[in-house]
């Protein structure tokens, strides 16, 4: 929806503010202060309101709400004077005054609802199932029956699903399911409960429509831990056939997926996975020795060759190589055993492609792999963000920067966004398009400023801008993280295919500082 208010008209696709056919210069946060505000206009917002929907509940002075606050008045024409559309209730918050009409000029809408662009395709977010375990260290296998619970629903064409990493963001929230549904634009959501002792588990989902709030389904599985694949599947195909009613037999067949028969592998896979999501160096080498020992367990179940491979593209990423040739060597091992046993599994075959094209430098058979994820889940967000920066890579700009934004779309609250909003900013710089990268750029470092890429951008966009001594700064906090970082060794920080690509990002990053 495009929301349009005396002569100002506010597009939230675009993320534009215009005053008639002008382009109103307003900063990334500023602009979701104000599209927070419009989108709930008939309440007061209040502080921490703000805080949790714009900075992610980061702890922020009030000050730096008041500055934003100031910014959205001044990109209006408006203060805190007259406060014309944005009003200040003392204690309370803030509130938008404005009359909003439609794009056509009708009254709009009161509530702005994603689902009116998703039309007629269902579309659904898993949040985190409950640990009823009476022991908290348990909560790795509650999120385990969720991560297959999505990996499988991604695998449905006419699904939507919203990722893991947005719908995680809602675990031990206290929230309406019509608020959530709202805020990620999803028709259905689906919660439960697990509950595993030594030998038993029980899964107690329920699908709620997130319009009304009603319960439109709702199961209970038992049994014994040696059958939790077929409890999986039970769930998984009636969660389907209840959203779906006609839903061919084949579909919901193509669901049933069992990943291994070996449970003590499954088991290691997920305690692997939980290691995985904590982002630390530790957690990390620890998520490894996991998939390898699952790997050992069942060498024919695909997924963890895909997550280790993922591994060794984070050392890459971070530097923590602990032998570059050697970590080299094994992830190329790892992604190419990921792809061939995975032919069928989204996430080994996305992971796989990703490792072989970042650290295996095989640009064409990883986008190659990538592209056969998302013809079997084109609804995995991931594999979108893997495959942006595949292309960005190989020099197709414009499909990268389609791509990055599917990914963001899929999930638009997810903790690592800056990852697709860098190699948005990147695909942008190397196309030539300086003023769109440096929006991007300047929207992911504001985020996320200890993001690696998310600086090596800024600086280059800041640079070419003529911010030298903005630029100069940025990259003394880039040589700060890489201090090994150099001109001469540029390429091998991310694999360029084209020379004038890289060409573009040497002089850039020259001109920001970085030494010969």
């Amino acid at each position: 929806m495009i929301y349009r208010f005396e002569d100002f008209s506010l597009d939230g696709d675009r993320r534009e503010l215009r005053r008639g056919s002008d382009i109103v210069a307003i900063e990334p946060q500023v602009f979701d202060v104000l599209q927070f505000l419009i989108e709930n206009r008939e309440r007061v917002v209040s502080h921490d309101d703000l805080i949790e929907a714009v900075w992610r509940g980061r702890i922020v002075s009030e000050g730096t709400v008041s500055t934003r606050i100031n910014a959205v008045r001044h990109a209006l024409r408006d203060n805190g004077a007259q406060q014309r559309l944005i009003r200040t209730l003392p204690r309370k918050g803030y509130r938008f005054a404005g009359d909003i009409r439609s794009g056509n000029g009708k009254p709009a809408s009161q509530r702005s609802d994603a689902l009116v662009e998703l039309g007629d395709r269902p579309s659904i977010a898993v949040l985190p199932f409950a640990n009823f375990s009476g022991d908290p260290t348990q909560t790795y296998f509650a999120d385990g029956m969720v991560d297959e619970i999505i990996t499988a629903l991604s695998r449905l064409r006419w699904l939507f699903v919203i990722a893991r990493t947005s719908s995680f963001t809602y675990r031990d929230r206290a929230l309406d399911v019509r608020q959530i549904g709202h805020e990620l634009g999803v028709r259905y959501v689906l919660e439960g409960s697990v509950r595993k002792t030594e030998n038993r588990v029980r899964i107690m989902p329920q699908l709620i429509d997130a319009q009304t709030g009603a319960h439109v389904w709702a199961g209970r599985f038992e049994g014994a831990l040696d059958d939790v694949f077929e409890l999986q599947d039970r769930m998984t195909g009636q969660m389907v056939g209840a959203i779906a009613p006609k839903l061919q037999q084949a579909e919901v067949a193509r669901v049933r997926h069992k990943p291994t028969e070996s449970l003590a592998a499954y088991d290691c896979f997920l305690r692997g996975v939980a290691s995985f999501h904590r982002f630390t160096r530790p957690a990390t080498d620890e998520a490894l020795a996991h998939f390898q020992r699952a790997i050992e367990l069942d060498p024919d179940f695909a997924t963890p060759y895909g997550i280790a491979a993922l591994c060794y593209c984070r050392r890459k990423a971070t530097r923590w190589w602990a032998d570059e040739a050697k970590d080299t060597a094994d992830a190329v091992r790892v992604a190419r055993k990921a792809v061939d046993a995975g032919h069928d599994d989204v996430i080994a075959l996305a992971a796989g492609g990703w490792a072989l094209a970042y650290v295996g430098l095989d640009l064409d058979n990883g986008a190659a792999f990538i592209d056969r994820a998302l013809e079997l889940g084109p609804n995995f967000a991931t594999a979108w963000m893997f495959s942006g920066w595949t292309r960005v890579f190989l020099g197709e700009h414009d499909t990268a920067i389609e791509h990055f934004a599917e990914s963001m779309r899929m999930s638009p609250l997810d903790p690592l966004i800056v990852i697709a909003l860098t190699g948005t900013a990147f695909a942008h710089h190397l196309a030539l398009r300086q003023d769109q990268a440096a929006t991007w750029a300047e929207r992911a470092f504001r985020e996320h400023p200890n993001y690696f890429f998310a600086n090596v951008i800024c600086a280059c966009t800041r640079a070419l801008a003529g911010r030298s001594e903005d630029a100069r700064a940025v990259m003394a906090r880039v040589r700060e993280m890489n201090p090994a970082l150099r001109i001469g060794n540029l390429k091998d920080l991310e694999p360029l295919y084209r020379p004038e690509d890289l060409a573009t990002w040497t002089d850039a990053m020259r001109q920001a500082g970085l030494p010969q």
